[in-house]
């Protein structure tokens, strides 16, 4: 039996720390979703569909990885979509805590959903979104950080101001 697995998260934008991981569960997973939350409670810099987008071009080399976005619950998703598996990314100690909640709370809202933790490689464990914007934002380089088409974007969203 197929087993598809997605990988929630903002992606604002999407970094190659997240690629790094999609890639690696694209080798586990016979599918693996990108799932692009909406989260208007985070103000996103980019629009969900810039978002998704972005996540396109940086994952287009990988032939069993989709984009998709969604809103409401997670597992919703997951169970909907017929997808068994959660990734979840953990950079450093500090995210265990609040992935370990959530993964408990998703296991109490749907069993038949289980959630498993990646860690990044060594060269992308600093990187986050967040920082990502925030360099960018001060006129620094990201181009080590992101798919070129992200740089791009970025560059034109700060060059606006």
């Amino acid at each position: 039996m197929p087993v598809g697995a997605m990988y929630p998260g903002t992606f604002d934008p999407i970094t190659n720390g997240h690629h790094e991981l999609v890639r690696r569960a694209a080798r586990i997973f016979d599918e693996v979703v990108v799932a692009v939350a909406a989260s208007p409670h985070k103000a996103p810099m980019f629009a969900l569909e810039e978002r998704m987008q972005l996540a396109r071009d940086a994952l287009a080399d990988l032939d069993n990885v989709r984009v998709d976005g969604y809103t409401g619950l997670t597992v919703g998703y997951a169970k909907a979509h017929g997808l068994q598996v959660v990734i979840r990314g953990l950079r450093a100690v500090s995210d265990f805590e609040y992935e370990f909640q959530l993964a408990s709370m998703n296991r109490h809202l749907e069993t038949g959903v289980e959630t498993i933790f990646m860690t990044p490689a060594e060269q992308y464990t600093f990187v986050s979104s967040t920082l990502v914007r925030e360099v960018a934002a001060l006129g620094g380089d990201v181009t080590a950080l992101v798919h070129p088409k992200v740089a791009q974007a970025l560059g034109r969203r700060f060059s606006k101001r």
